[in-house]
């Protein structure tokens, strides 16, 4: 296996073609990057932003360039040394008439070919969630009828814009009815979905349904294309989206790498909980980095701090301060509306097994053991578990016994997910575990509880105490042993907000009466844009709170009028889908007019240019966290770069990336200014800080070029650091035989920083040195400014962290 020493991940789509990523190779060449990583590039749904709604999985999107602008860029790739890495969907498809596959099953319903190739259940006629209304009243409203499809030739049931194609028996009646009713198909309102569908989907997405690759032959049909393309060198590596939605991820993980080979590199999307480690058998190089994020927040973000501001906090959200009773409000509305349907299958299962014990009680036990799940899901296989996973059991059973009157219901459920004879059952419980944590904390919590938002991203854990240095060393000397090629990603497509605006935000915790103070003198200018409604001024104290730190995350240094009205508008975007996530005063399903209306006022009063005295207060309290923050972004991205795994780099974050969650991460990015700052290589004390953070990935992304194996299989070995700031730096070095790199970073620097000024100046760091052992002594030269140094045993950080911002040092 060639492994990558970088990737750069672009997202296809949204005006990104194969033609146009052919035309940015030289570029991410000259910046060091090894290997693209592409999002998903098979035929998608019309008009698809991501490409994760698969309608042929074994054509490549024309709506990018096909196969002829994939070919242009394989080559343009080539021609330059960069391998191609893909991100496949092995999990779902879309539930479209535009998959052939779908239209076939819905044609011909279980005599389909590929009735088999999609999670169904059978028993009952195929649901279809269309409907806007009941299926009655959309009858009764004229909203059906009966159509020539231009596109296939034949007659179809449309309803608006969508043609439902008949089963060929069927379609000589003109009754609507009775036609609908001849159908392998039924359709339904989309509000019942969460409490009845009769096949798997993807978390709550209805759009897109499971796809069953535990079958050989989907296995095969489904991957046709892509195994092509591995094989033939195309391809040199694989990213698999949702890993746990599939019914055993370790035979499918197994049946990919027969066929791909010992050369390609597989990574999958994985969240680990806390001190959660992956499957050691799974034939893979690792995840895509969600832990590195979580790793990086304990790091940067203060204790003490946080325990201020969750006091704080507490006095102006009290009903959502306290996190862990939160996550089991979250995940008991999961489980009890937004999968209830999923959960009454499971039910129904573990009923007919067990026919003696009350179907209430049953009902309850698997409820209260999706609470407490404190991972996403085990891997069991016909009832098996190895040991960390039944030890999982034990403690979730413990913890749910604690919600239930009388155990002899928990102990019967606990025993089929380790009866080899309930195998159904365990791998839905496994199936559906996953989505239910992920709905419930990444998708509520976080929207609800918003203490401090950088620490709200998907892998984090919000309430657990930052650890500081030590942890982090722990962290990374584990990661080196377990997965040392893993991704090190900072921002995804999936994270809740740029890394930039995350690291800016590390430093509240610093200043948490500052915070607190500064709100409260907000809230009053601001009090006017306040909207009375039947339950009280809206919005209220948590999400104002939550507004002006996600303000904060991405406000522009050089805010102007003329930036107002674009900051408006994505903030108001963010301000919608955070309150509809949290699903307190609205929600996706049942959205509140009224409530809205009222948050966008607030949001859009913010930003709005003529709201100029709070706009000069806001700024003026962000200057020292701006400057902080600059900081915070150079030092995560340095460890990126040197730490354990291999540092992925999202489209545009090279250059400071404060964007919010998705769709706003999916903003067109300025690849000329980009080429542009690349090109001009002035003295790093000349450079801005975006450009700063560029020139030292290109640092970066370089010596790890230079040196694969240092940074592939070298030692991470924690640098010890003595002196009265010494909790203000963490150094490493990464070790292979005489080679080595070493890393020093500052950390907590709010309030300890000039205007403009990206380091603290000798006299900071006063006595406070890093202590080199012998193996790592003699003369070195810093990367970033070319000076050599010969500390000996002793290296002053006012040597290197006084005069600049991070450094990377080499032996000279």
């Amino acid at each position: 296996m060639t492994l990558p020493t970088s990737t750069y991940r672009l997202q296809f789509r949204n005006g990104m073609t194969f033609d146009h990523a052919a035309e940015l190779v030289p570029y991410l060449k000259a910046l060091g990057i090894s290997h693209l990583y592409a999002s998903p590039i098979f035929t998608a749904v019309s008009g698809s932003t991501h490409g994760y709604d698969v309608t042929d999985a074994n054509e490549i999107d024309p709506a990018i360039g096909g196969r002829q602008g994939f070919e242009r860029l394989c080559a343009e790739l080539k021609q330059a040394g960069l391998g191609l890495i893909l991100d496949i969907v092995p999990n779902h498809m879309a539930a479209s008439t535009e998959n052939a596959w779908w239209r076939d099953v819905l044609r011909y319903g279980k005599q389909s070919r590929y009735a088999g190739y999609f999670d169904i259940d059978w028993s009952e006629p195929l649901t279809l969630p269309l409907l806007g209304k009941p299926f009655e009243e959309a009858l009764a409203d004229g909203e059906l009828k009966i159509v020539h499809d231009a596109e296939t030739g034949e007659q179809a049931l449309a309803y608006f814009e969508t043609h439902l194609p008949l089963h060929p028996d069927s379609a000589e009646t003109g009754d609507i009815g009775r036609l609908h009713a001849a159908q392998h198909w039924r359709l339904t309102h989309w509000k019942t979905a969460a409490s009845h569908l009769s096949y798997r989907r993807f978390f709550e997405v209805t759009g897109l349904v499971g796809l069953r690759v535990e079958d050989e032959a989907v296995f095969e049909d489904s991957h046709r294309v892509i195994l092509d393309l591995v094989r033939s060198d195309k391809v040199q590596g694989l990213r698999l989206d949702h890993i746990d939605g599939l019914a055993d991820p370790k035979a499918y993980l197994d049946r990919l790498r027969k066929a791909t080979g010992p050369e390609t590199y597989i990574i999958v999307e994985k969240i680990l909980g806390h001190g959660e480690s992956l499957p050691a058998d799974w034939p893979i190089s690792g995840t895509t980095g969600y832990e590195f994020i979580a790793a990086l927040a304990d790091l940067f973000i203060d204790p003490k701090g946080t325990a201020e501001l969750q006091k704080a906090y507490a006095t102006i959200a009290a009903a959502n301060a306290d996190f862990q009773a939160g996550l089991r409000a979250a995940k008991t509305l999961m489980v009890e509306r937004n999968f209830a349907g999923e959960v009454s299958r499971l039910t129904k299962l573990a009923s007919a097994a067990l026919p003696d014990t009350p179907e209430a009680d049953i009902r309850n036990a698997i409820r209260e053991l999706l609470i407490a799940f404190p991972v996403y899901r085990t891997y069991g296989q016909g009832g098996a578990m190895d040991a960390r996973e039944a030890t999982v059991l034990e403690e979730v059973k413990g913890s749910a016994a604690r919600h239930v009157k009388d155990c002899r219901a928990l102990d019967g459920v606990c025993a089929l997910l380790t009866n080899g004879r309930a195998e159904e059952f365990q791998r839905r419980f496994q199936q559906l575990s996953g989505p239910i944590m992920a709905k419930a904390m990444e998708d509520t919590l976080f929207y609800r509880h918003n203490r401090l938002l950088a620490a709200n991203e998907v892998g984090g854990e919000p309430d657990a105490i930052p650890e500081g240095v030590e942890a982090f060393h722990h962290f990374m000397q584990k990661r080196a042993e377990e997965q040392p090629h893993g991704l090190s990603a900072t921002s995804t497509h999936d994270t809740k907000r740029g890394e930039d605006a995350r690291a800016r935000l590390y430093a509240l915790s610093e200043e948490p009466d500052l915070w607190r103070r500064s709100v409260e003198r907000w809230r009053e200018m601001n009090r006017e844009h306040l909207t009375e409604l039947p339950g009280g001024l809206t919005p209220e104290g948590n999400v104002e709170w939550m507004l002006y730190q996600a303000l904060a995350g991405i406000w522009p240094e050089d805010f102007s009028e003329g930036r107002a009205e674009a900051l408006t508008e994505r903030f108001a975007a963010y301000a919608e889908k955070a309150i509809r996530e949290a699903k307190l005063g609205t929600s996706w399903d049942e959205p509140h007019a009224g409530y809205e209306a009222a948050v966008n006022a607030y949001a859009s009063a913010l930003t709005a240019s003529s709201n100029l005295t709070f706009h000069e207060d806001f700024a003026e309290t962000l200057r020292p966290l701006l400057s902080a923050g600059y900081l915070n972004s150079l030092s995560q991205t340095l460890i990126k770069l040197t730490a354990p795994g291999i540092p992925d780099i999202y489209q545009g974050a090279e250059g400071f990336d404060f964007s919010l969650v998705d769709p706003d991460n999916r903003r067109p990015v300025n690849f000329k200014a980009l080429r542009k700052s690349l090109s001009a290589h002035r003295e790093i004390d000349e450079l801005t800080a975006p450009v700063l953070k560029q020139r030292i990935i290109e640092i970066g992304l370089h010596l790890r070029r230079r040196q694969p194996q240092l940074f592939a299989a070298g030692r991470y070995l924690p640098l010890g650091i003595t002196g009265s700031r010494k909790d203000h730096a963490v150094a490493y070095a990464r070790q292979l035989d005489g080679d080595y790199a070493i890393t020093v970073v500052p950390r907590l620097m709010l309030g300890w920083l000039d205007p403009g000024v990206l380091f603290s100046g000798p006299e900071f760091w006063a006595d406070t040195a890093i202590e080199i052992p012998p193996s790592l002594q003699g003369i070195k030269c810093d990367l970033l400014t070319g000076h050599h140094l010969d500390p000996g045993p002793r290296l002053p950080l006012a040597s290197i962290l006084g005069v600049q911002p991070v450094a990377l040092i080499e032996p000279d």
